[in-house]
């Protein structure tokens, strides 16, 4: 977007705002320092918020939008510096202040929420010990009420019986009650701006819906301006007035939220709207409201249109329960599974859908062998998996295989790409090392890697290299079933997307069968044909995927559909 172009819709909004810019940034560069000198992380970047506005940067990793509200805050990591543009913040220019300064800014008028809320509160500290931390140096409250002030922050920010609280640890929190505490913080000193870096990206959609709507209403309450960090544009466009679209550094496009998702112009924007599974969700709801049968994203989904009735595994009555440490009577034992039945069909995708502890990945982790139930069965085309010997187990491996959800955690960062992938043909001696390489090569292929990339380690691949990497590993031995245990969840909205169409494409080429372990109802409406929904280590509903998302029946099942971001905006399509 040209400079005046960017002047003509500062002066609308100004008179839509009625007042003078909050944040107002300037053809802003940011660059790094490298062995190899300066690399430019933020190139001419315009951003402008006013007094109690929300505005939503949203690009995948790598944009520059974290970069750029890091500059904004003061807190460039490393070597990052800010090389030309400027930064100015309720009339005055930031850019090049004092740390002195800065201090004396942050906290009291531009407050912070950060992404990860375990490693962004100090373990060994009591909750209230850091909440006291913060309205101390932000000098909201005299000496001697800050206590008094710690336990109504907890109020605020949505915790009952606050002053027990304010004596427990941060591992002893969800991670919901964590986030809560951090906005809290960030809200503690009333800023006049507040930054929210992806704060929800770690959370259940439930969690998330429930910690926005929280955000919204503390921000609103206090007149707070609002600048969010985010790449899912569903999200953004629900929860943001203005939107810009950063791509590799640049600002490629801003403006009024609806009118972006309804009207992109440039090619990056329309990549991200198509991309974005809650936006594609609601295509689909749409469509079907207007009679269409199958709409273009249900046919990319993996197995749509499979109508096998054959059950390549079978689950019945499975239960699994755990001793709790130091737990006394009823308590002593947690039943994390509890009475779970269903079946796979072959050649299909089931969709085990639930928030985090409703007992899923127990369930996936009994499927794979990993460990034994406490009662019930797995049948594996009609044998039963707990009457296998160990050899009988080792060989089973090589029909089941499994994706983890991090890519940066499942890899052996020590192991070269080649060694990764021939790993499980060596462990299960298959083949000589040429035609193990072949194989490797041939995985390679499939999965869209160059085979260049042997030589090569995970630290040097992407998110989304590596996890293609992963996939490419557990089709390694020609499995039947693939347990993708939150599989694309860590990724941005683009990389999911290229993931889940070739997903979509290898279920086709080789007939495979998918057990998709998830939280997101928005992934699992583009590619499950059959959903069962666990709460509390129950099935609370089954079904298949159309009849689950046209007619849901529990209250929890609606809860989660109703939970995917960017329902309420009303898209034209």
């Amino acid at each position: 977007m040209s400079e005046e172009s960017v002047e003509i819709v500062e002066e609308i909004t100004a008179v839509e705002n009625d007042g003078a810019p909050l944040l107002r940034i300037r053809n802003l560069d940011v660059s790094f320092r490298s062995s190899t000198g300066m690399v430019p992380a933020v190139r001419g970047a315009n951003v402008t918020i006013y007094p109690g506005q929300t505005v939503a940067i949203v690009g995948e990793s790598g944009s520059g939008k974290s970069t750029t509200a890091s500059a904004v805050i003061g807190l460039l990591p490393g070597t990052g510096k800010i090389a030309d543009g400027t930064i100015e913040f309720d009339g005055r220019d930031i850019t090049h202040l004092s740390e002195k300064e800065w201090e004396q800014l942050r906290g009291s008028s531009i407050g912070m929420v950060p992404q990860d809320p375990m490693t962004n509160l100090n373990p060994v500290w009591r909750i209230g010990a850091q909440v006291k931390e913060a309205l101390k140096a932000n000098h909201v409250v005299p000496n001697s009420e800050v206590g008094q002030r710690v336990a109504q922050v907890l109020e605020e920010a949505g915790l009952p019986d606050a002053e027990r609280r304010a004596k427990q640890y941060p591992h002893e929190f969800s991670g919901g009650m964590r986030q809560r505490v951090l906005i809290a913080i960030g809200l503690a000193a009333n800023p006049k701006l507040l930054i929210a870096d992806e704060p929800t990206s770690a959370l259940d959609v439930t969690v998330q819906r429930r910690i926005l709507d929280h955000l919204a209403l503390q921000t609103r309450e206090r007149g707070t301006a609002v600048l969010f960090i985010t790449h899912d544009l569903g999200l953004a466009a629900e929860r943001a007035e203005q939107l810009v679209v950063m791509h590799r550094g640049r600002v490629v496009e801003s403006g009024p939220a609806l009118d972006i998702l309804q009207h992109p112009l440039h090619p990056y924007t329309k990549r991200l709207v198509a991309a974005a599974p809650s936006l594609a969700s609601q295509r689909i709801e749409v469509a079907h409201a207007r009679g269409v049968a199958v709409t273009d994203e249900e046919l990319t989904g993996s197995g749509a249109g499979a109508t096998s009735g054959e059950a390549i595994i079978s689950v019945r009555h499975l239960v699994k329960e755990f001793e709790v440490r130091g737990a006394k009577g009823s308590e002593k034992t947690l039943r994390a599974v509890d009475d779970v039945s269903f079946d796979i069909r072959t050649g299909t995708t089931l969709a085990l859908v639930g928030e985090s502890g409703s007992g899923k990945s127990t369930v996936a982790n009994m499927i794979l062998n990993l460990i034994d139930p406490t009662s019930g069965k797995v049948f594996f085309k009609g044998k039963d998996l707990s009457t296998l010997t160990e050899k009988q187990l080792f060989a089973m491996r090589r029909k089941l295989q499994v994706v983890f959800q991090n890519p940066y955690g499942s890899l052996d960062p020590t192991y070269s790409i080649y060694r990764i992938v021939e790993e499980p043909l060596r462990v299960h001696r298959i083949g000589s090392h040429a035609e193990r390489t072949a194989k490797v090569v041939d995985l390679l292929d499939r999965v869209a890697l160059p085979r260049s990339v042997m030589r090569r380690y995970p630290n040097e691949l992407s998110g989304g290299q590596r996890q293609r990497v992963a996939v490419a590993r557990a089709l390694a031995l020609d499995p039947e079933v693939v347990v993708l245990d939150e599989a694309v969840s860590a990724l941005d909205v683009l990389v999911q997307d290229q993931i889940l169409q070739l997903l979509n494409q290898l279920q086709s080429d080789l007939g495979l069968t998918y057990l998709f372990i998830t939280h997101d109802l928005a992934v699992v409406r583009l590619l499950a044909d059959d959903v069962v929904v666990m709460e509390k280590g129950r099935i609370v509903e089954s079904a298949p995927s159309d009849e689950l998302f046209a007619h849901p029946r529990e209250d929890y099942t609606k809860e989660l559909i109703d939970a995917v971001p960017g329902g309420k905006i009303q898209l034209a399509l």
